[in-house]
């Protein structure tokens, strides 16, 4: 077997670091190799890339595996150890070409330095996505913030913003090579620019960037801390069609002393507040959230806010996860919830999502909308609902559509007339 194989666990911004890596080992000429590229945001996450690394091995016992992402910058010891793994890089080290080049040195089949000091942040240049109609650009890279249940700061390092110019220079090279949706992404994006001059925010990066790019059909943002959204966001979100109405946004809990114990930066009031004046500047705005289900501490009282949360903002797109400690975040030394007791809650809110879900995609059924197909017979439309389509349109293709049903979690659609 020849070539390089890529495994991307995780975010989006793994997804946009694994086709620079893929870039890298071309000019490499890196061959038989199979590239590792982990998350580490929950336990569960990173046993997942363990089994995935030792089922790799079985099946291709010949070929390189690299190993890499925010568990191997956590974890580099552990993951060299496995006797399945030939080499681990940082993250930083992942999207630097010399790492990919076959020098023979052995006392460099770990390359993980530390993150912590790293101070700037490279727009590298990506032609495409393997398997993808959307497109994926990083503008910002680490986390200033310290929730007490995240360890995700320790593996990107401090927050740091990739200039205006080279991404408009992304966007346009993806535009140009038939990409009509790009997700603007991060780990903390509504904190780009902060250590830019003048200390530009991500309303005027999508502003100049839109203006800059007028080829752009569609610019979508990845998931956002609600407490940072700037005032010209909320006016692009308001004035420009062509940002997508919809936003995940990053509220982990609906109870004000969960949320304290988290150390976020909102309470539910701000929270609802905040979809509420969006809803109102952009009627057709959907909302996503991450929740965690069982932090520690949380009472049944406390979890029915965050339940009683879903209804108060709108949600419509949950990304629940049940609380999972992790090694060296202030969280993991508090009082746990029970895992059953964590399960359970996660799965009646999983429940309750999925009632929202059913509510919204019904309410489509008789409208009209504009979908991106991601495959023949399948897209998605501006409000991210995964749609089935009854005529086939390349890949690619922004197509209207007549909004006929619902299937499975889907919208079922025809080509309109």
């Amino acid at each position: 077997m020849t070539g390089v194989d890529i495994v991307t666990f995780g975010c989006r911004l793994n997804s946009y670091e694994s086709e620079v890596m893929r870039g890298h080992t071309a000019s490499a000429g890196l061959d038989d190799t199979v590239i590792i590229n982990t998350c580490a945001v929950t336990g569960e996450a990173v046993r997942q890339a363990r089994q995935a690394i030792r089922k790799t091995r079985r099946e291709r016992p010949d070929s390189r595996i690299i190993v890499t992402g925010c568990a191997a910058q956590l974890e580099a010891a552990a993951f060299a150890d496995m006797p399945e793994v030939d080499r681990v890089l940082g993250n930083e080290e992942k999207l630097q070409a010399e790492s990919f080049l076959d020098d023979g040195d052995t006392a460099a089949r770990v390359r993980v330095g530390d993150i912590m000091s790293v101070r700037e942040t490279a727009g590298h240049l990506v032609d495409g996505f393997d398997g993808r109609a959307r497109a994926f650009v990083q503008v910002q890279q680490g986390c200033d913030h310290r929730c007490t249940f995240c360890i995700i700061p320790f593996a990107r390092g401090n927050s740091r913003s990739v200039a205006l110019g080279p991404i408009v220079e992304q966007v346009r090279t993806l535009v140009a090579n038939g990409y009509r949706e790009v997700v603007l992404t991060g780990v903390d994006i509504t904190s780009w620019g902060g250590d830019l001059p003048g200390q530009p925010t991500l309303g005027q990066l999508v502003r100049r960037l839109l203006f800059q790019v007028p080829e752009l059909p569609r610019l979508r943002l990845s998931s956002i801390d609600a407490v940072e959204i700037d005032p010209t966001l909320e006016r692009m979100l308001a004035e420009e069609e062509r940002l997508m109405p919809h936003l995940h946004l990053s509220l982990q809990a609906g109870d004000d002393m969960i949320l304290k114990r988290m150390k976020r930066r909102h309470n539910r009031d701000d929270a609802i507040a905040l979809t509420t004046r969006l809803r109102a500047l952009r009627p057709d705005i959907v909302f996503g959230a991450d929740l965690i289900a069982g932090f520690p501490t949380e009472s049944e009282a406390m979890f029915e806010n965050s339940l009683r949360l879903v209804d108060e903002c709108g949600l419509t797109y949950l990304h629940v996860f049940p609380y999972s400690p992790r090694p060296g975040t202030p969280a993991a030394q508090m009082p746990q919830v029970p895992g059953p007791v964590r399960r359970e809650r996660a799965a009646r809110l999983r429940a309750h999502g999925q009632t929202k879900l059913n509510d919204f995609l019904r309410a489509r059924i008789g409208n009209r909308a504009q979908v991106l197909v991601e495959m023949p017979g399948l897209g998605r439309t501006e409000q991210f609902a995964e749609t089935l389509i009854d005529d086939m349109a390349a890949a690619g293709a922004i197509v209207d559509v007549d909004i006929t049903g619902t299937s499975d979690n889907r919208l079922t659609a025809r080509i309109a007339a």
